[in-house]
């Protein structure tokens, strides 16, 4: 499954927010430096899908609009 993730990161309290099916807003206490918000997000989504982390990849990780991949088991 493929879903497309708006990343907020360095935000006062952690949120995740569905925009439409494939559409997620996700905030995030951790600052987007040394991918420490990319594994917060990582972790949030592996709770959520109920999947593990390693099944979760994100394609582009530098953007602020992440394309992400779960691995459903």
């Amino acid at each position: 499954m493929i879903i497309h993730v708006k990343a907020k990161p360095n935000s006062s309290e952690e949120k995740v927010e569905k925009i439409s099916n494939n559409e997620y807003e996700i905030n995030v206490k951790e600052k987007a430096e040394q991918g420490k918000a990319n594994n917060r997000i990582i972790n949030i989504l592996s709770k959520k899908f109920n999947v593990s982390a390693k099944n979760i990849k994100i394609k582009n990780p530098a953007s602020r609009k992440k394309i992400v991949e779960i691995e459903q088991q």
